[in-house]
């Protein structure tokens, strides 16, 4: 029986067989689980179940919708409640939105959030695969690896929603799981992907379910003897206060924010605190940051499935210098000239999917911090800056 991250259980049916596309079928009688089952077979990210429209799936990063009849409000909220318990029914009454994990018998998890939209259920669910990816298996950088072997430090995975954050910091996880012998504590809303212990003892914490926010299970995890510490996300003062206290006082500390590049990064968390504090927070992160990891996901040129473009900045003694003396402005220059170190701007990234032939020239213009700069950087490679959407003819795979 499927459940929820609350504990739910329903009696679900078998995997149905497809609506035929001559006839939409009706949402009177259906179960959440056959619109999941649907997700897996047309290896889609996500479902999205909306009223007035008909469920609508997410493939390659290009939205479709499924051949059934519009969602009624009633439906939307028979689909949802029917997965939730009491509990959980009334705390998104109360606050009008929830979160949490659903497993769909031993074929899928999805993270869900349930809302309101125009007063009435709505809910997305997004596909977590069942085994962890490594960082090589994500396309990620390789310098990634390295930094998994720090002992202690701050290293800070960014970027905006949908950009594959979780699965990174996942990956990374898996990393150390599988070479450290560490006590890892993961804090996330709500647990993706499940941790087998490796070489490493990992307990994983939900929001909710585990713990009443993630100061609390940061405040709790320092006094569980932890070598490395997962924070799903700094949301506030305290919980940016505390993570960065455990790198300072020797642990390893993942954590992510909603930012798409590593200066932004450093004075958004700077900007949280009060003028009078500030100073001393941009002196901690430069003694205590080891790396920022900014991404997003672009579509893969040609074949099914999407790539990550990375900017890597790691904290160097002279980044440290830039941090320590409030010119962020100049940390995008330095991660520019700073390649032989592992590092590279979302830009020159960009660049080196494009000449591999993983994206094209439009989709990688489109998601440059700097047009003109990605355009220059293309040109040598025998691109054609004039032709958008040409590719160059040395072009490989």
């Amino acid at each position: 029986m499927p459940t929820n991250g609350g504990g739910a259980a329903t009696a679900v049916p078998s995997a149905p067989a497809a609506p035929t596309a001559a006839q939409p079928r009706s949402l009177e009688d259906v179960h959440i689980d056959e619109l999941l089952y649907i997700v897996t077979e047309k290896g889609a990210s996500d479902l999205h179940l909306c009223p007035f429209v008909e469920p609508v799936i997410r493939v390659d990063g290009q939205l479709m919708r499924l051949n059934y009849e519009k969602a009624q409000p009633a439906q939307t909220q028979r689909l949802m409640y029917d997965i939730l318990t009491d509990e959980q029914i009334q705390k998104f009454e109360t606050n009008l939105e929830l979160d949490f994990s659903y497993s769909l018998h031993k074929v899928a998890r999805f993270r869900v959030n349930v809302y309101k939209d125009k007063g009435a259920v709505a809910a997305a669910f997004r596909l977590i695969p069942a085994r962890v990816p490594t960082i090589r298996e994500l396309n990620l950088p390789p310098i990634l690896e390295d930094l998994t072997r720090r002992p202690r430090g701050l290293i800070l995975v960014t970027g905006p929603t949908g950009s594959g954050k979780s699965t990174s910091l996942a990956a990374m996880i898996n990393q150390i799981n599988s070479e450290r012998s560490v006590h890892i504590i993961t804090i996330e809303d709500p647990i993706e992907y499940l941790h087998q212990h490796k070489f490493s003892v990992i307990n994983q914490r939900e929001l909710g379910q585990d713990t009443k926010s993630f100061a609390a299970a940061l405040r709790s995890a320092l006094r569980e003897d932890p070598d490395v510490i997962l924070v799903g996300e700094m949301r506030d003062l305290e919980t940016i206060q505390l993570a960065i206290t455990a790198a300072e006082t020797g642990h390893l500390v993942f954590a992510t924010l909603h930012t798409n590049n590593a200066a932004e990064s450093i004075d958004r968390i700077v900007d949280v605190f009060p003028p009078g504090q500030q100073e001393q927070i941009r002196i901690q992160l430069a003694n205590n940051l080891q790396a920022i990891i900014s991404q997003q996901l672009l579509p893969r040129a040609g074949q099914p499935g999407r790539v990550p473009a990375v900017e890597v900045m790691i904290a160097t003694p002279a980044i440290r210098n830039l941090i320590r003396e409030n010119k962020t402005h100049q940390i995008h220059t330095m991660i520019q000239t700073s390649g032989q170190l592992g590092m590279q701007t979302m830009d020159q990234s960009l660049r080196d999917l494009y000449v591999k032939g993983w994206v094209t020239y439009e989709e990688a213009m489109s998601r440059a911090i700097n047009p003109d700069e990605l355009r220059k950087m293309i040109a040598p490679t025998g691109g054609v800056p004039g032709a958008p959407g040409t590719p160059p003819p040395s072009r490989g795979r």
